[in-house]
């Protein structure tokens, strides 16, 4: 309360239109109903604006608004106010002085830290010797502006003070609201500023780590009390272990460990035993040099470190990232960087090459005025809108200005600096789409395939009207299995957006040096020397591309026309050709521990691509079909009854059996469906029906009641079309014509927004100039009429057909062991030169390393 009583001593801004003492109780009385006070579990948004990144650091300032504190920036502001109604706005801005010069020539001491009361971050290319902040914060009153300065407490209203004292001190809306939602910011350990380090001469190896009590070399932790190497426990990171870490803790009492294998330059997974759970070490540079690890010199491997005392390898971090040359920044629309936000850069990277594709420009950033005006009361937590502010962030160059010398010289003189934009943050993005998902949510590093398709999912769900951008990836796979003991065969197709190759590593061309190299490195580890120059495994892509194409043994195989197991084989070719292509190179297995490995290979991928070879062929004469004959489904006895008399909500599904099965690599919807059509009887019996229906061609298609309209409109996924071009539910549209509006209107809404209520409701309220027409009610009946033919002839699903050439056009690359460590960058290649985005920091590329790369774009070359 001391520093916000210095806040309210502060002088008003300009701009505005100030009132006089007297007038301003009187000023606020018709407002006062809007006016509120955040109360628990509200997210109070004052950092970031949501349509913009704009924040208190933009030339205008941000504006809170003081009934729902969202908050936004200069140029979006009066659309809130039109749409809502809501007047009260608090404006947060922050100013950023060169410091007063002593009479020596140096900066003179800062005297008021009650000038920064904003939790912003500050700008990194600032050196805060010679620069200071000061945060103003004032109300504005819409539509005429009046300014009320912060302070006035002896004018302010009391609620209206609590109100602005409550909003200045609220904590980040990213934090924990509720036991459902995962934490996004890990806190700083308590332990970490006051902690014990042993002076007992122990110096970790740079290679060579096993377990102190059980010889283990995988999942190790390292004890920065002393230094103690023990393995972890497998739920600490899914990777296996005794425990041997935290019964040294429960021993020794020595509270943080660091995860060896996972330090690099930019942080490393630090746990906390005394507070059980993963922390920062804002001091972990310091703490790891005790025992000899140069934190700033470190990549992160599963078994061996780069120390700064040993000779220097050719890494895939130097080669993926081109260090060691000059790369020139580059400035502009399309070249705008992303923030990390702490193993965010799989998202980064993904985001970056979704938005250099014209469909999914045109879709978002091309509908920005539309989807901007209609997104709903609460645009956070809609994706469309944020799909759109992060598309024109990265596009519009509005945050990616070259700083020019000119304006430098000329803000010095008036004393205050404009901050440069270096990137922009996706937090407000990654908090909505992460959103109830396990991985995403939380602070770990993830795989960029499994987000991709996470995204895909998304956009399908969310798609605006009839247009869906992700069509440029779906293609149509055509599987042929054929019986072996009967010769018959099967044929069936799928949706699927990307191509899985495998790696050949049998078809490596540089055997002899692997094997030279393996027996040293295993040598040098065992004597705990320094590790040899690194050999990586050259594949042709040749050969990828024909292990992809060869037929595959299917386990378990059902045999209908011998109505028992069989041995079964089966191959698989595009029915169709997407217009861009995502390879996925498949890097990450398991080792026999189940501890993630990556493949570090190289492989002389193509610029030019052409599969026209793969195009499926469908029966060929002489083939003879399999009969169209299920397996029976095999039900424990003691579950018949419950499974027969017992039909669940899909709302009510296990999600945890859900997880279980998806963790197996299965569809996220079949495995939701499977759950749903056994009735909830576990995993296991959930694994059988998966089995059993595998081969059919809805088998990843989302779950779809008739008796459950809401919900299978909530659960379009990315494998079947959203309901919008359908009849909405009939009860929804009961509940909006309950309310007194007109059918029409209601059902109109209700495509407009996906069938979804509130979004509906938001709609009507902003489209008052809504009148019955003749065509609507035409075009309706006409939809409804189209329903009654698809429901006897299912629409196959979208795809764009055509050539199978392809150009490649970006790419992403992964650094590390494992999708749980490490780090993504993506390689886009844009007005004829490859461009490289790392994280915030976008350069020209002087050599691309598209050999090393994990994800491929393709874009079709026009027969």
């Amino acid at each position: 309360m001391q520093r916000r009583g210095a806040l309210f001593g502060m002088p008003g801004g300009s701009g505005g239109r100030k009132m006089a003492a007297g007038d301003i109780g009187e000023l606020l009385v018709p407002h006062m109903p809007t006016i509120r006070v955040p109360r628990s579990g509200d997210r109070v948004y004052k950092n970031e604006c949501a349509f913009s990144y704009d924040s208190p650091n933009s030339e205008g300032g941000l504006y809170v608004c003081m009934n729902t504190f969202l908050a936004f920036g200069r140029e979006h502001v009066e659309r809130h106010f039109r749409k809502t109604g809501q007047s009260v706005y608090m404006h947060l801005k922050r100013h950023v002085r060169e410091k007063v010069r002593g009479a020596s020539g140096g900066a003179l001491p800062k005297r008021r830290n009650s000038k920064i009361f904003l939790d912003l971050d500050t700008d990194d290319d600032l050196n805060s010797d010679d620069y200071e902040y000061e945060d103003e914060a004032k109300l504005v009153i819409f539509p005429d502006h009046y300014e009320i300065a912060l302070p006035n407490i002896e004018e302010l209203p009391a609620l209206v003070t609590i109100a602005c004292d409550a909003v200045l001190s609220s904590k980040s809306p990213y934090r924990k609201q509720d036991p459902d939602t995962w934490e996004n910011e890990l806190p700083v350990s308590k332990y970490a500023n006051n902690l014990t380090q042993l002076d007992n001469g122990v110096r970790i190896p740079p290679s060579g780590w096993k377990c102190a009590r059980c010889d283990l070399r995988e999942n190790l932790w390292l004890n920065l009390t002393d230094g103690s190497v023990l393995c972890g426990k497998w739920f600490f990171d899914s990777s296996g272990g005794n425990g041997h870490a935290l019964e040294h803790y429960r021993d020794m009492g020595y509270p943080l460990a660091v995860k060896l294998g996972t330090i690099t330059p930019d942080g490393a997974d630090v746990y906390s035993f005394q507070e059980e759970e993963p922390v920062l070490d804002p001091h972990l540079a310091k703490h790891l040099a005790h025992f000899g690890i140069d934190m700033l010199h470190m990549h992160g491997t599963e078994n061996g470190l780069q120390d700064n005392d040993i000779k220097p390898r050719v890494s895939e971090w130097e080669v993926i990232q081109e260090s060691g040359t000059k790369l020139k920044p580059m400035y502009g629309p399309g070249y705008t960087g992303l923030k990390n936000l702490g193993n965010s850069c799989y998202l980064s990277s993904v985001m970056q090459a979704i938005f250099s594709i014209p469909e999914f420009q045109r879709a978002y950033v091309g509908n920005l005025p539309r989807i901007f005006d209609y997104s709903p009361l609460d645009p956070t937590q809609d994706f469309n809108t944020q799909m759109t502010k992060l598309g024109h962030g990265l596009l519009s160059g509005q945050y990616s200005k070259p700083p020019v010398k000119s304006e430098l010289i000329e803000q010095v003189m008036k004393e205050e600096h404009k901050p440069q934009q270096n990137g922009i943050s996706p937090r407000m993005f990654k908090a909505f789409v992460s959103k109830s998902h396990p991985e995403f949510s939380s602070n770990r590093q993830q795989d960029a395939q499994e987000f991709f398709l996470h995204l895909v999912n998304l956009v399908e769900r969310n798609r605006i009207g009839s247009e869906n951008p992700s069509d440029v990836f779906r293609f149509l796979v055509e599987e042929r299995i054929q019986c072996c003991q009967t010769r018959k065969v099967r044929y069936t197709e799928r949706v699927d957006y990307l191509m899985q190759l495998p790696v050949a590593m049998e078809a490596a061309t540089n055997k002899d040096e692997l094997i030279a190299y393996e027996l040293t490195r295993r040598e040098a580890e065992a004597n705990r020397r320094p590790l040899p120059e690194l050999v990586r495994a050259k594949i042709p892509f040749s050969a990828c591309l024909q292990a992809f194409s060869e037929p595959e043994n299917v386990d378990d195989f059902w045999s209908s026309a011998l109505q028992a197991k069989s041995a079964g084989v089966k191959t698989s070719r595009f029915a169709s050709f997407p217009e861009y292509l995502v390879v996925q190179i498949k890097k990450f297995t398991f080792g026999l521990d189940w501890v993630p490995k990556k493949f570090d290979v190289s492989i002389d991928m193509p610029d030019l691509l052409d599969i026209n070879h793969l195009r499926a062929r469908g029966l060929q004469p002489g083939e003879e079909e399999l009969p169209d004959i299920s397996p029976p489904i095999v039900i424990p006895d003691d579950s018949k009854d419950r499974l027969m008399n017992q039909l669940i909500d899909p709302s009510d599904i296990d999600e945890s059996s859900v997880m279980q099965l998806a963790e197996m690599g299965f569809p996220l919807e079949a495995c939701r469906k499977a759950v749903y059509f056994t009735g909830n009887m576990g995993a296991e019996v959930a694994f059988n029906w998966i089995i059993v229906h595998m081969e059919e061609p809805d088998f990843a298609e989302p779950l779809t009641m008739p008796g459950y309209g809401g919900a299978a409109s909530a659960g379009a996924s990315v494998f079947g079309a959203s309901g919008l071009d359908n009849q909405p539910p009939e009860e929804v549209v009961a509940i909006i014509t309950s309310m007194g509006f007109q059918r029409n209107q209601a059902i109109q809404a209700l495509r407009a927004t996906n069938n979804n209520l509130e979004r509906a409701l938001d709609w009507i309220f902003s489209h008052p100039e809504f009148e019955e027409d003749s065509d609507f009610v035409i075009e309706m009946e006409n939809n409804a009429n189209a329903n009654i033919i698809s429901e006897a002839k299912p629409e196959g699903p979208r795809v764009k057909d055509g050539s199978g050439t392809y150009e490649l056009f970006a790419f992403i690359s992964h650094m590390g062991t494992s999708t749980m460590s490490g780090h993504y960058i993506c390689h886009i290649k844009k007005e004829g030169r490859w461009v490289i985005y790392n994280d915030h920091k976008v350069c020209a590329s002087e050599r691309p390393p598209k050999d090393l790369g994990y994800m491929y774009f393709y874009r079709r070359i026009p027969s």
